[in-house]
C-alpha cells in the first residue's frame, strides 16, 4: 500500500451501539451497488442544483411550489417543482425543468394551471412525506432530500446535510428510508450519526480523505456521494471496525484489507 503524503479529515462517526455483524468482506456486487447508488445520488444533487437556478431565474411567485422531485430517464433528468394537493392524490406541478445537452443546462416549462400528476411524481412525493414524519435531524441545520426509485415498487428517500459554507463539504448525520409505492416506510437505515466537515486548509494538497465508521462494516451510499460532490477531487479511505475500503474519485468502492492489517502498516511506519 502506498503511503499517503496527507491523510486529511480523520474523524470518527460514532453510534452509541455498533451494529456491524459481518465476518467477511462484502462481495464485489455489493460494493458495485453502493457505487451505483452513490453516483445516482450525486447526479440527483447536480440536477436539483442547476434546475433550481433555472427556475429561480424566472422569479416564481411565493408559494407556487413547496418542493421538487427529480427523475432520470434515458434522455436525462427532469425536475418538477410542485406540491401535493389537499387530498394527497395528485401532485400539482408548477414548473418542469428538463435537462438539455449538458448537466447544467435546463429548459423550464411554466404551468399557469398546475399540471396534475397521479403516477411517478405523486408516488415519490408521498414517499418523501412519509419519510419526513420519521426523520430526526442530527443537527439543527438545512438538509437536502433526494428520492430515487428502487425497482418498480419502492423508493429510497435520503436526508443529507446541505452545504452551508462555500468550500466546506459535510458528511454524516444522514438517513436513508425505504418506502413503498403506497407510502409505507419499510426500512430506516442510519447511514452516519455525527456530522463532520471536509475543508482543505489553504496551501494543503491532500492525496486522500480519511474517516472511520462503526455503524456497519461497509461504506455507505453517501460516502460515495461525498467523494463525488466535494472539492478538491481526492479519494477517500473508509475504515470500519473490521475492514478498510477506498472510494476513488469516480465513486468506485474497492475493498483494500482488514482493519487489523491496516493498523499494522501504521505501526511499522
Amino acid at each position: 500500500m502506498k503511503k499517503l503524503v496527507v491523510l486529511f479529515f480523520s474523524t470518527l462517526l460514532l453510534s452509541s451501539v455498533a451494529v456491524a455483524q459481518r465476518t467477511k468482506p462484502p462481495e464485489p456486487a455489493e460494493l458495485e451497488a453502493i457505487t451505483a447508488r452513490g453516483r445516482i445520488l450525486a447526479e440527483y444533487d447536480v440536477a436539483a442544483w442547476h434546475s433550481t437556478d433555472a427556475v429561480v431565474a424566472l422569479s416564481p411567485p411565493k408559494g407556487s411550489f413547496e418542493g421538487f422531485i427529480a427523475r432520470k430517464s434515458a434522455s436525462g433528468w427532469t425536475v418538477v417543482y410542485g406540491r401535493l394537493n389537499e387530498s394527497g392524490d395528485k401532485y400539482l406541478i408548477a414548473y418542469e425543468a428538463v435537462q438539455q445537452s449538458t448537466p447544467s443546462d435546463f429548459k423550464v416549462t411554466t404551468f399557469a394551471k398546475p399540471k396534475e400528476d397521479t403516477t411517478y411524481f405523486l408516488k415519490a412525493a408521498r414517499a418523501v412525506e412519509a419519510a419526513k414524519k420519521l426523520f430526526v435531524p442530527a443537527q439543527a441545520r438545512p438538509y437536502n432530500v433526494a428520492v430515487l426509485p428502487v425497482g418498480d415498487d419502492r423508493f429510497h428517500v435520503y436526508f443529507v446535510p446541505a452545504q452551508t459554507v462555500l468550500g466546506t463539504f459535510p458528511l454524516g448525520g444522514d438517513v436513508r428510508f425505504t418506502v413503498s409505492n403506497d407510502a409505507k416506510v419499510l426500512e430506516t437505515r442510519q447511514l452516519h450519526k455525527s456530522i463532520i466537515e471536509f475543508k482543505v486548509p489553504e496551501g494543503v494538497k491532500p492525496e486522500s480523505g480519511y474517516h472511520t465508521a462503526i455503524l456497519d462494516d461497509i461504506p455507505e451510499d453517501t460516502d460515495v456521494f461525498h467523494v463525488l460532490a466535494r472539492e478538491p477531487k481526492v479519494p477517500e479511505l473508509v475504515v470500519t471496525q473490521k475492514f478498510v475500503y477506498q472510494i476513488a474519485t469516480d465513486g468506485v468502492v474497492r475493498y483494500m484489507m482488514t482493519t487489523e492489517a491496516f493498523k499494522k502498516i501504521g505501526q511499522k511506519e
